[in-house]
């Protein structure tokens, strides 16, 4: 009884997590936005223990900011941030391309289209957040696939402060459909072992992705911190 009592709990606090993620990621909670525990508590159906838990793992990948006397904060980036992140994402997943390219085996690189057959479907539906949701696990299926552990470490931790950015940035058609060609590109890389092309791919991929949240932020579509003076142009 104990053994079914504690699985029911993993799984309730995986749920939790789950939802509550995706509220962040694809803004149902803006960023900037105290979690107020009470309508989180109703809205997900669960008591205040399992929400905190939840609060303190989002918080430790990056999309929750605990703040003294604010309390939990759906974080949100400034123009300065961006450039910083995405910087450092370009060159990680530039990386994680590259070792994939050489490392990947037959099983994952099978698995990685089935993943990619799955996104295009959803592009065909124009379902955006089953896109992203597919989306973000081919990225984590080439990092693993690098077999590098720090590696997978320092891109988890990163790449989930930029989460809600990275959805934002497929709303405009256009840019849709051409990131969907960049991923066709990446699987054909991938096929052909070719790790200096998947790198290239990966990391114009990542700063094109910068630029489309930056025209963004400017065009005020996504808010950022009021104090924000960034010093380029």
């Amino acid at each position: 009884m104990a053994d079914i009592l504690e699985i029911e709990r993993r799984t309730l606090h995986d749920e939790v997590v789950s939802r509550l993620r995706a509220m962040l990621v694809d803004g149902r909670i803006a960023p900037g936005a105290k979690l107020n525990e009470r309508e989180l508590c109703e809205r997900l159906r669960v008591s205040r223990t399992p929400l905190r838990e939840a609060i303190k793992l989002l918080a430790a990948e990056g999309l929750v900011d605990l703040l003294p006397n604010r309390g939990a904060v759906a974080v949100k980036l400034d123009e300065t941030d961006v450039v910083h992140i995405f910087e450092v994402l370009a060159d990680l997943e530039g990386m994680s391309g590259e070792l994939a390219a050489r490392r990947i085996s037959d099983a994952e690189l099978g698995e990685i289209k089935a993943l990619h057959y799955d996104m295009l479907a959803c592009f065909a539906r124009r379902d955006l957040s089953g896109y992203y949701r597919i989306n973000a696990l081919i990225h984590a299926a080439i990092n693993n696939a690098a077999r590098n552990p720090l590696l997978t470490k320092i891109y988890r931790e990163c790449n989930a402060r930029a989460q809600s950015l990275r959805f934002r940035t497929n709303q405009n058609e256009a840019k849709w459909a051409f990131a969907v060609k960049e991923h066709e590109q990446m699987i054909d890389a991938l096929e052909a072992h070719d790790a200096a092309r998947l790198r290239g791919i990966m990391v114009e991929h990542l700063l094109r992705k910068r630029d489309t949240v930056l025209e963004l932020m400017r065009a005020g579509q996504i808010e950022t911190h009021p104090t924000a003076a960034p010093s380029f142009a």
